[in-house]
């Protein structure tokens, strides 16, 4: 009974258990996987929204891609900001990615 009211090594049991597909979420249209796989987990839904946002920001960065300079630098941002939200996923910690996290949460 005494080890049941100790509290984990780790980290949440949520975090711990959802790290991949808090990762997962960041791989483009893979952001689905989690958003709907994973409806009882709040860290995978948290990742997973902010996916979506890129993703969505990642199509319409296709579009303006074919103009010089504006479009090139957009979708590298995104791919930056995309990689650190899987590596911080993936240390289990919930990075707000500035002005994407505010949209996110109106999912």
């Amino acid at each position: 009974m005494a080890e049941e009211m100790r509290p984990q090594v780790g980290g949440d049991k949520d975090v711990e258990e959802n790290k991949v597909w808090g990762a997962i979420a960041y791989l483009g249209i893979l952001c689905l996987i989690p958003l709907l796989a994973k409806k009882d987990s709040p860290f995978a839904q948290f990742h997973a929204k902010q996916g979506l946002v890129l993703f969505i920001i990642e199509v319409v960065g296709w579009v303006v891609f074919w103009i010089p300079f504006i479009g090139w630098i957009l979708m590298v941002v995104v791919y930056v900001v995309a990689l650190v939200g899987l590596i911080q996923a993936l240390m289990g910690k919930k990075w707000r990615i500035p002005g994407v996290a505010a949209i996110a949460e109106k999912f």
